[in-house]
């Protein structure tokens, strides 16, 4: 049974959660404090963290920020803040995707079920073994899933990976923020393309030497994005 975390305080909207996500199949475990939250999450083996961002202890931004040090683990954060900022955030600390409050039990449904289908498939036994793409001193390990620059290596979220790695294996074609948002998120109903630019300035953060001048990932303005070879 896939396992899911829930460090939320308000504990009406966890049991909630935790009432559709265990018709659905799922075992729930809920933290309402961020310490004990972020002690759990790094101690237990989940499978998906739902994380609140207004938190008593520590809030759930750190507590994202701690659990990538670790663990490529899909994390959906929560906020009744609708700030872009608080997203843009989010989405740069490695969280998965982002819901602002109140929303849909089926959504949230909707959202934990794709991102676990979505993990499993390239991460899972449904990933590709043993494959490397050499570009200009750009290397992606798609068995370990690594990337390295020059020789070193940069540590990546599973999503930053995964778009990463899709556009290197698919050069010199322009696509819009739109299909690669379907492609890598696996949602069409649910979410919001900022996602993609997000995480696009992130990879280049990473790999570019001046991510204001592009070598590997280039906007093409008005359409989308294309790697370049």
């Amino acid at each position: 049974m896939r396992k899911i975390l829930i460090v939320e305080d308000e504990s009406s909207i966890a049991e909630l959660e935790k009432d559709y996500l265990e018709l659905a199949g799922f075992e729930v475990a809920i933290e309402n404090n961020g310490t004990a939250g972020l002690a759990r999450a790094l101690s237990g083996d989940f499978d998906l963290f739902i994380l609140d961002v207004m938190l008593p202890g520590v809030d759930g931004f750190e507590i994202c920020r701690r659990i990538r040090e670790s663990k490529n683990t899909p994390i959906i954060m929560v906020s009744a803040k609708k700030d872009d900022i608080d997203k843009i955030r989010g989405l740069g600390l490695g969280a998965d995707d982002y819901v602002t409050k109140p929303f849909n039990s089926g959504e949230l449904m909707a959202r934990v079920k794709a991102h676990l289908s979505r993990y499993d498939r390239l991460v899972g036994e449904g990933a590709s073994k043993n494959e490397i793409i050499e570009i200009r001193g750009l290397r992606i390990d798609k068995t370990a899933r690594r990337v390295y620059i020059d020789g070193e290596e940069k540590p990546f979220t599973t999503k930053e990976f995964d778009l990463l790695t899709f556009l290197a294996e698919n050069p010199n074609h322009v696509y819009t923020k739109e299909e690669l948002f379907r492609e890598i998120w696996g949602m069409e109903a649910f979410g919001d393309i900022a996602t993609v630019t997000v995480h696009i300035k992130k990879i280049r953060e990473k790999i570019e030497e001046d991510s204001s001048n592009p070598q590997y990932i280039e906007t093409i303005w008005g359409v989308g994005y294309r790697f370049k070879v």
